[in-house]
């Protein structure tokens, strides 16, 4: 296993939802820890880049190309239903703030100088928005509120990546193509968290190595070579 990390920085509010929200205070709350930090689950961060690399291998026109690419994927996300011999080959885990700020708060919440709310309201707010009619008047009972993490926050993922050559249909997969497609997908995602088709959750995801080097674009080359490669095939 080789370790990188999957960084995101908000470009706009954006609300990590968990499905509820707290009565009396908001309709939707956003997810966070014990100590009241704010964080994307790994498993949710792991299909919005598979959905985002789905999307870019259905554009290409080449057959051939598109069904290379599809392996890739499998090769990278796993196969729907998956078993020990069909997992995918990379692990991602929680995306987080930085570990010093989650260090320093850590310790003071253990010192009583902060609250975990406190916490939680220095990251966050609190937005509302209700229904128009056509007339241009607010539409009764459609007022909602909804927690958003503040913009220009960063977060980080780690990801495992099994650098095991891959086996699918026959067709082995490197390590250099599962990585071109995770960084072609990094920047495609631009988008997340709840509300992302209304304003929110705009972001900017690169991939790092472990020392925490931006390597998306180096690997975003790879891609196109690759491209270049398998047309002149």
């Amino acid at each position: 296993m080789e370790l990188y990390h999957l960084k995101i920085k908000l470009l706009s509010d954006t609300t990590f939802g968990r499905g509820d929200g707290v009565a009396g205070l908001v309709d939707q709350e956003v997810e966070h820890d014990a100590y009241g930090f704010p964080f994307l689950r790994g498993r949710t961060f792991k299909g919005l880049l598979s959905e985002e690399c789905d999307n870019i291998i259905a554009a290409f026109t080449d057959e051939s190309l598109k069904k290379h690419w599809q392996k890739v994927a499998c090769a990278v996300f796993g196969i729907s239903g998956s078993v020990i011999d069909t997992i995918g080959a990379i692990r991602v885990g929680d995306a987080v703030l930085p570990d010093d700020l989650r260090q320093a708060v850590a310790y003071q919440l253990k010192e009583q100088t902060l609250t975990k709310t406190e916490v939680l309201e220095s990251l966050t707010t609190i937005r509302r928005q209700t229904a128009m009619n056509p007339n241009g008047v607010a539409t009764p009972g459609s007022l909602r509120s909804f927690r958003v993490v503040i913009r220009q926050l960063e977060f980080s993922a780690s990801l495992h990546l099994d650098t095991n050559t891959v086996e699918i249909d026959g067709v082995s997969i490197s390590k250099n193509e599962m990585l071109s497609l995770l960084a072609v997908g990094t920047l495609a995602l631009r988008h997340l968290g709840s509300g992302r088709n209304r304003g929110r959750g705009h972001v900017q995801c690169s991939l790092c190595d472990n020392q925490g080097n931006d390597i998306t674009r180096d690997y975003l080359s790879y891609f196109d070579l690759a491209e270049e490669k398998h047309e002149s095939n």
